[in-house]
């Protein structure tokens, strides 16, 4: 029973050490750079009531939640994303603001998904959302936002991949087709089965330069070239919109000198329901799995009774982590703690010192020594623990300095130390 209460359940780990360190360090950098783009925080609770999170709003199956109820026997959830519950923050807090709002977050999402598929249950996420501007400006200054939380978290070789689920639209609009025939089109596109694909346009009956275009989806990958071959493949207003919107989206990236993060995949067409223009991942080496996601979502305001157009995004901290593992970017951790280990009688200067060592912005760890360890010992607990100087007490006036950097030990008397410290 003792052993069983060491493990955690499945889907599930700790984080501890300098593995929790660094995690908190990548918050930092993210966190910092949403604050450069005038992002404001915003926390939401744990767990809301059911509906927040329903299909229709874009979030998980009701099997991938953790439900439970409260004592008025309603269904809670444990947030399975962020973006449903800022939403409805804001048509409550922002009701009558028209003007750009941005509000930026960071938490953990929790999602009761199939073991055989190793994915985490709990997913530390950082993000935001940029509501009340359509422009085509906000799309891409948002993904220059990504492109520098990327570059803070040390990152130096990733893509940015994006798509336009309009442009899919407007050729289903054009092709004439049933609501059935255009959902086997998208999961074709989406499992990337374009054999598959061409060989099932071949029989439905639509626009023959439709039927071409789909047969050959697969060459609508890559730079800013296959915005034309694109182009030239419909006739359907929305889809040339699209297409017109994704370059002027690029054409400001550039201005930011990020074009070079950017490729273009018209295929992406996750979250189709949800999203109702440009959608973006992350990718990096390392990692099976987008470091980040996002995209605009115009329609789901109107579902918490504000009519506002959106987009945003979300990092993933940890499959985040595990490409920059996987790529050695570790930053080393710091060695800038002290410890200060005295006996019970020197107890007053030990704590006076303590004192004076916090003032100065250092991180003290204050440790009585006991009769059962020795002064050793105690050294090796700061070199495993990353402390950078070691304060022994040998008198009430005399201390011994151990520092661990540069391997030199040197008595000191207590009241000039007091003096070298300020």
């Amino acid at each position: 029973m003792k052993e069983t209460l060491l493990h955690t359940p499945e889907g599930v780990r700790d984080v501890y050490g300098d593995e929790c360190r660094w995690k908190n360090q990548l918050l930092q950098s993210i966190h910092h750079v949403l604050h450069l783009y005038s992002y404001h925080d915003i926390e939401t609770p744990s767990f809301e009531y059911f509906n927040i999170f329903n299909m229709e709003k874009g979030s998980a199956h009701s099997n991938e939640m953790y439900k439970f109820f409260d004592r008025e026997n309603n269904t809670l959830v444990l947030r399975p994303d962020f973006t449903p519950s800022v939403a409805r923050c804001v048509a409550k807090y922002y009701a009558d603001e028209e003007l750009p709002i941005r509000l930026c977050y960071q938490g953990k999402t929790f999602r009761n998904t199939p073991q055989h598929q190793g994915k985490p249950s709990i997913v530390t996420q950082a993000g935001c959302e940029l509501i009340n501007d359509d422009s085509s400006a906000a799309d891409a200054e948002v993904l220059s936002c990504v492109i520098d939380c990327l570059k803070a978290s040390g990152l130096t070789e990733f893509q940015i991949v994006i798509g336009e689920v309009d442009y899919f639209r407007g050729m289903m609009a054009e092709a004439g087709i049933g609501a059935e025939e255009e959902e086997e089109i998208r999961d074709l596109i989406q499992i990337r089965n374009f054999f598959g694909l061409s060989e099932y346009v071949t029989n439905l009956e639509m626009p023959e330069h439709i039927r071409e275009a789909l047969s050959g989806f697969d060459r609508f990958v890559g730079g800013l070239e296959i915005l034309e071959i694109a182009e030239g493949c419909t006739e359907d207003s929305r889809a040339l919109n699209a297409i017109d919107r994704l370059r002027k989206v690029y054409s400001a990236l550039s201005f930011y000198g990020y074009d070079k993060y950017i490729n273009i995949d018209l295929g992406m067409l996750n979250g189709y329901d949800y999203y109702t223009g440009i959608v973006f991942s992350g990718y990096t080496y390392g990692t099976g799995a987008p470091v980040v996601k996002g995209g605009r979502y115009n329609n789901l305001m109107q579902q918490f009774g504000k009519d506002a157009p959106a987009i945003g995004f979300a990092i993933d901290l940890d499959s985040l982590m595990t490409g920059l593992n996987h790529q050695q970017i570790i930053p080393k951790s710091p060695v800038d703690r002290a410890l200060v280990v005295y006996p019970v009688e020197f107890q007053e200067p030990a704590v006076v010192l303590g004192k004076q060592l916090r003032n100065e912005e250092i991180k003290t760890e204050l440790i009585r020594k006991s009769m059962r360890h020795a002064l050793t010992e105690y050294l090796s607990y700061a070199d495993r623990n990353r402390v950078s100087v070691v304060y022994y007490f040998l008198s009430e006036n005399r201390v011994l300095v151990s520092d661990r950097l540069k391997k030199e030990e040197k008595e000191v008397n207590f009241a000039d130390l007091l003096k070298e410290e300020q």
